[in-house]
């Protein structure tokens, strides 16, 4: 089996529009969670959240473009040129024909949707653009970053809800640790902040309407946020050969089904996720030193959490770095995973522990060290990060320093 590493990463979120000011602004602690702006927005009950703010579409891309990119394929392409950039890789010829692109979205173009319902049954239009169905498929931000970078490998979207980007990059390793690809470009966009988005996730009743205070006693729900994320995902070999700036190994991955409810967590199944994926890894629990959580701040998530992280880490679960960054950008949804990730190379690589802010009340149900409200500076050997989506289905990766 080849050895997988990172050499380029690139994002657009609430937090920033690139890497270097998405980890400044979480070393600082900043919570980008604010009140939204787009239509009926007064007529929700949830009125907050991790929106991209200050981006201008016609900025970065051509008319002709934005007739085809929904926004979250335009968080994408955008994360994709950032990190395809710091790499220093062309795509031609064999590589070319080799690497491919795995991304995760929960609701692709939902805001394409939206925009046209509202069309249709709102304004009573008989006609739509000819480009909807292009603009809101799932695969949409796969294609066009794709096209954009000559990436003609194997190349296709995951939809997990939650779990979307953990799983796509999961696949996006295999594919390089199996030899099938040198180079795969991953991670994940979402774009849900839109009137329809938002109403239906309410009808939920997991959003707060106040902040995000993931494993605080007064946490009281979800906060949406939007955005994604882009990583290169190479075979060791291949970066070294060329001399490229290695971030990170990802060194495991595992999946598990909970096989029980729809919506409620289980302890048994994100238990499974996690100790699969050290054992894939190769890691000891004693080895890891930063978790980048789900860390939902619902109350149900958290507590199963705490409780997972402790089955399988024991006496180490005391030692261990937990935090949510969901509490500065949002839960991305689809895209949430990807953006983490950020948060999970700045530990190895730079020693910065991203810290869960907002946090208020210590809960003895969630009694793990989630580095409240403040950054720290400590250099780490192996961390890993996890998604836990609706339905069940648990995606976890696991990264180590090189």
């Amino acid at each position: 089996m080849k050895r997988v590493v990172i050499t380029g990463q690139g994002t657009i979120n609430a937090l920033g529009h690139d890497v270097a000011s998405t980890i400044a602004a979480m070393a600082a602690g900043k919570c980008a969670i604010d009140n939204m702006e787009f239509p009926n927005v007064d007529r929700l009950s949830i009125q907050i959240g991790g929106q991209v703010k200050g981006f201008e579409p016609k900025d970065h891309f051509e008319r002709q473009q934005l007739g085809l990119y929904d926004r979250f394929t335009q968080f994408a392409v955008i994360a994709a040129r950032e990190a395809i950039t710091q790499s220093g890789l062309v795509f031609d010829g064999e590589l070319s024909q080799m690497s491919g692109v795995v991304l995760g979205t929960a609701g692709g173009g939902l805001q394409t949707q939206d925009e046209n319902y509202r069309t249709v049954y709102e304004d009573g239009k008989n006609r739509v653009h000819p480009f909807v169905v292009p603009r809101l498929m799932n695969n949409a931000a796969v294609s066009h970053v794709s096209m954009a970078n000559n990436l003609k490998g194997p190349s296709f979207t995951v939809s997990t809800a939650c779990a979307s980007s953990n799983h796509a990059m999961g696949q996006a390793f295999n594919l390089v640790r199996s030899g099938v690809a040198p180079v795969m470009v991953t991670g994940g966009s979402e774009s849900m902040l839109c009137f329809g988005g938002i109403k239906a996730w309410e009808g939920l009743r997991v959003m707060s309407a106040d902040g995000c205070r993931p494993f605080c006693a007064t946490r009281n729900g979800m906060v949406q946020g939007e955005g994604g994320a882009i990583f290169v995902f190479e075979e060791y070999e291949h970066a070294r050969a060329r001399g490229a700036e290695i971030l990170a190994e990802v060194s495991g991955f595992a999946m598990s089904s909970d096989a029980g409810d729809i919506v409620m967590p289980s302890v048994g199944g994100a238990r499974r996720a996690i100790a699969q994926a050290l054992s894939d890894a190769k890691l000891n629990p004693e080895d890891v030193g930063y978790v980048n959580a789900h860390g939902t701040a619902t109350a149900a998530n958290d507590k199963t959490e705490t409780a997972a992280i402790k089955d399988v880490f024991g006496d180490h679960a005391s030692d261990l770095m937990v935090s949510s960054t969901k509490s500065m950008h949002g839960h991305l949804i689809g895209g949430t995973g990807a953006v983490e990730m950020l948060a999970c190379i700045a530990a190895l690589k730079d020693g910065m522990i991203a810290p869960t802010v907002g946090f208020q009340q210590a809960d003895p149900d969630c009694d793990l060290d989630v580095v409240p409200n403040v950054a720290r500076d400590k250099k780490i050997g192996a961390a890993i990060s996890n998604a836990f989506a609706f339905g069940g289905l648990n995606a976890v990766i696991a990264l180590r320093s090189v």
